[in-house]
């Protein structure tokens, strides 16, 4: 078959059609224990984009790897079909948010589908459902049963253009925008739904060390949005507007306050800019939180240090944030950076407090004051100038303040909020409850959940307070009028168990098989983009850990293992509709086929790293799939000339064949690890020589029949997770039983530290020998000899890696073999002293000698000269001497 007629159509849809027909990737309900594969569901908007392709081309390519090792794999996919986004489009396209979702899912699924993405379909999810959502309501009543929901007037965010409200984690950079909409984010007073996840705020932040399967950002970010901080509170007293809480984490230092801050939003801030013109333009057009250095306005008070009575200058700085702490701060220029930086820009005292401790401190003496007065000693360390708690070390006057100031407490802030999860909004899930007037708020019973959305109102504002039928209702508890809540939920719901779903997506009664999701979760691998670190991965921690203790759940993390795959870029941007800049995956399906596009990206670069989109390189790649059809279908058809013209028993082994089987159980030994790890572009990569090895063989020599045949079938399988259609036509072509989905993975007996060994030797030696000829200025070598060290250099170097002694060559010299070697024995000796840091460990000479023989044929056709490997012992003791362990002498006839 010629490149040109690798039909990459036909070849995909017949093998899609026959995976559905066999059901290869249906997970039964009564399997043990099946490694959880899952790639974040999709908002179903359209049409897929690059993004999703990449993202679940790395699930489904590790799911198959599982299945191929042996595994029960469950690999579901679904829907995030609640949201804004639909209900606009619903509202542009005079429709409803429902039928504009299921159209979009429908194109989807078929997309997927076309992908070859082996997805259990049997247990697709689509949240917006009935059937789905009405586990959100029961969700909330559990919640509202273990004290963890709470309805308050709450100042929230809100986006006049969305018209709803935004968590926290939804108002994004320095502008505060909408993250959906990109529209200035207003505060506004509501009452709210809240689900009280800073109950869990502790155990939030204390689990993610145990988090090691998860990237070391990911843990750090929620590190960060949850901000745990062990400090002290205290009151400052300002003149006219009496004590003012400050949170400090180093009142260790409050002796060295020398000003006092405001955040521009604070009560008191805004109370003063209503009086005062400059601290009003600070306040309402200056202040910049995010900027690159503090500033502030001096607001003309005083606020009086509770440690020392002294009284302090009162500024209202950008740098204090309202919602980290209590909004007001002690600043300490000579211990903290940006205080120090705020001071040094307003002419404020800086003093140190905190001094060093010396190595050979007492205990007692009392340091020597640090340099403060170009950047701050940030640092713990010894009191001074501190009065009666000078010499204390730092923790020890963190305890003793706290505990002798009058108005301190120990006290531990979050940065974390309750999770607002109101929105007014139409299509999201209904809150379940009613308002009465005489009973208040009361949930909806579990009896008649769902409470199902009405028929789409298409209006501006809240949907369903205009849905005036829908809204009136009766009391459950007195029976009386009532009111529906109009309020639907944050969509983060939906996401932040709709992995538990997919275990048992017909369950009727519960929201989940308790039993089996004990056994099945959590999920093994979980892939998605890492701008859903503090919102959707937080929720679902928060989530998992309350059915955990109320449901009986025996996890207490929903994902073991978490990769954060990087963007599809396009000439270094990421791809948008916005920009234009965006490449089509059905169109480089319908042009190229779906294994190409799947390899391609697998291949530019390990999952969790941006890459480029290149044209040129998805060519390549299709033209490498193209020359592995060839090569199994010539062999197939009989047209490769083998070694004993296909009688095994006149085949010999030589050689080029041992060394192509040598090659053949390294990709194995390696693209299995790599598998394993997620670097699909080695493991890849490894495939991808193999394939090349093959070709130079079989335009080399005649190869054996067994080992060309064995490297064609490894090759297949272990692109098989990637390229899943053609590997099957080729596993077909090669005549092989079954699915090669559901073949077992090739095994080798080689470990990858050998293997890694014998690569650099061969690549060593072939470097060595393009040297010579280049230096030597050789044309047309007669010869290429290629000597092996001798033993007793194995054991010299063996000994200098083990060896801790000062005097390695006396070490050496103890072992009368190498000590016979007199002054040969002593130079090499002397190369090992002065390298031990950088001495690597080598094949033995036996095994060095058999690695070289087999690739001598690689030598002999880059410079067509005859190879001659010897040992030691065969060969003239001045090229002798020139071996070393993993450098081999080079001796050119000309």
């Amino acid at each position: 078959m010629s490149q040109e007629a690798y039909d990459h159509t036909a070849v995909e849809k017949r093998w899609q059609e026959a995976w559905d027909d066999a059901s290869v990737y249906r997970t039964p309900d009564e399997v043990d224990d099946p490694t959880y594969v899952l790639g974040m569901y999709p908002y179903p908007s359209g049409k897929l984009h690059m993004g999703h392709v990449r993202n679940y081309t790395i699930t489904d390519a590790y799911a198959r790897y599982r299945r191929m090792r042996g595994d029960d794999v469950l690999h579901p996919m679904g829907w995030d079909a609640f949201g804004l986004p639909a209900e606009n489009a619903a509202k542009e396209r005079d429709t409803n948010p429902r039928d504009w979702t299921f159209d979009c899912i429908d194109t989807m699924r078929g997309q997927m589908k076309s992908m070859g993405f082996g997805y259990d379909w049997d247990r697709e999810v689509t949240t917006c459902t009935p059937e789905y959502y009405q586990w959100n309501q029961w969700l909330f009543r559990r919640f509202h049963e273990a004290g963890l929901v709470e309805r308050r007037d709450a100042e929230v965010n809100w986006c006049p253009s969305c018209e709803t409200v935004l968590a926290d984690e939804q108002v994004e950079g320095d502008d505060e925008l909408c993250w959906r909409c990109d529209t200035p984010v207003e505060t506004r007073d509501l009452d709210q739904w809240f689900l009280e996840i800073t109950e869990y705020a502790d155990e939030l932040i204390d689990a993610i060390d145990g988090l090691e399967g998860w990237p070391d950002s990911v843990r750090q970010m929620q590190r960060n949005w949850i901000g745990r901080q062990h400090g002290t509170t205290l009151d400052f007293h300002i003149d006219g507007h009496g004590p003012v809480e400050a949170f400090t984490t180093r009142v260790d230092t409050i002796h060295g306050a020398t000003f006092f801050a405001l955040a521009p939003d604070h009560p008191i801030s805004e109370e003063l800019a209503a009086e005062n013109d400059d601290i009003h333009q600070f306040v309402h057009h200056e202040a910049d939180p995010e900027g690159d250095e503090p500033n502030g306005v001096a607001t003309g008070l005083t606020a009086t240090n509770p440690a020392t009575g002294e009284e302090i200058p009162v500024f209202v700085a950008d740098f204090v944030l309202s919602d980290v702490g209590t909004g007001a701060l002690m600043a300490v220029p000579g211990h903290d950076e940006r205080d120090h930086a705020f001071a040094e820009k307003m002419g404020v005292d800086i003093e140190p407090v905190i001094a060093p401790e010396p190595d050979d401190w007492d205990g007692e003496t009392v340091p020597d004051a640090p340099d403060v007065s170009e950047a701050a000693f940030t640092d713990d360390g010894v009191v001074i100038d501190s009065g009666e708690y000078s010499g204390l070390d730092s923790e020890t006057a963190r305890e003793r303040l706290t505990e002798e100031i009058e108005s301190a407490e120990a006290t531990t802030q979050y940065r974390l909020r309750d999770w607002g999860i109101s929105r007014q909004r139409y299509w999201g899930t209904p809150i379940p409850v009613v308002h009465c007037d005489d009973c208040g708020s009361v949930l909806v019973p579990e009896e008649e959940l769902p409470v199902e959305l009405p028929e789409f109102i298409n209006t501006t504002g809240n949907p369903l307070d205009a849905a005036e039928e829908w809204k009136e209702t009766t009391c459950p508890e007195c029976g009386g009028p009532a009111t529906r809540e109009t309020d639907t939920m944050d969509t983060f719901v939906d996401s932040s168990w709709y992995y538990l779903r997919y275990v048992s997506p017909g369950l009727d009664d519960a929201p989940f098989d308790l039993d089996r999701a004990n056994d099945w979760m959590p999920v093994d691998q979980y892939v998605g983009g890492i701008e859903h670190a503090v919102m959707h991965l937080l929720y679902s921690r928060f989530v998992t850990k309350v059915l955990a203790d109320e449901e009986g759940l025996e996890h207490r993390e929903p994902f073991t293992n978490l990769l954060a795959q990087g963007m599809v870029q396009l000439e270094g941007e990421k791809m948008s509709k916005s920009k234009g800049n965006t490449v089509s995956p059905q169109r480089i399906v319908e042009e190229y086929g779906a294994d190409t596009a799947r390899l391609f990206m697998m291949q530019a670069a390990q999952p969790e790293r941006d890459f480029d989109w290149a044209e040129e390189g998805v060519k390549s790649t299709h033209r490498f799939l193209a020359r592995l059809t060839d090569l199994v279908e010539e062999y197939a058809a009989g047209e490769v000339a083998l070694a004993g013209d296909g009688d095994l028993e006149a085949a010999d082994h030589d050689e080029i064949d041992d060394y192509v089987a040598d090659e053949i159980d390294a990709a194995v030994a390696i693209a299995g690890a790599e598998y394993d790890d997620l670097t699909f572009n080695v493991a890849l990569r490894e495939a991808q020589d193999l394939v090349g090895t093959l070709r130079s063989y079989r335009g080399h020599a005649d190869p054996h029949p067994e080992t060309y045949e064995r490297g064609l079938d490894v090759a297949v399988r272990l692109l098989a997770p990637v390229v899943p259609h053609l590997a099957e036509e080729l596993w077909d072509t090669l005549d092989r039983d079954g699915f090669v989905v559901e073949a077992e993975w090739p095994t080798a007996t080689v470990d990858r530290e050998t293997v890694e060994r014998r690569r650099r030797l061969v690549a060593n030696t072939r470097e060595d020998v393009r040297d010579i000829v280049e230096v030597a200025g050789i044309e047309d070598p007669e010869r290429i000899d290629v000597v092996v060290a001798p033993d007793w250099k194995y054991d010299a170097l063996a000994i200098a890696i083990g060896s801790d002694a000062d005097n390695l060559i006396s070490e050496l010299m103890g072992e009368n073999h190498i000590r016979e070697q007199g002054d040969d024995a002593a130079s090499y000796g002397q190369d090992l002293q002065a390298n031990r840091e950088a001495l690597q460990e080598t094949l033995s000479g036996d095994e060095e000698y058999d690695a070289l023989r087999a690739a001598s044929w690689l030598i002999e056709r880059e410079f067509n000269a005859p190879v001659r490997v010897e040992r030691a012992e065969d060969t003239d003791d001045a090229v002798v001497r020139k071996a070393e362990p993993g450098r081999p002498a080079i001796d050119i006839v000309e």
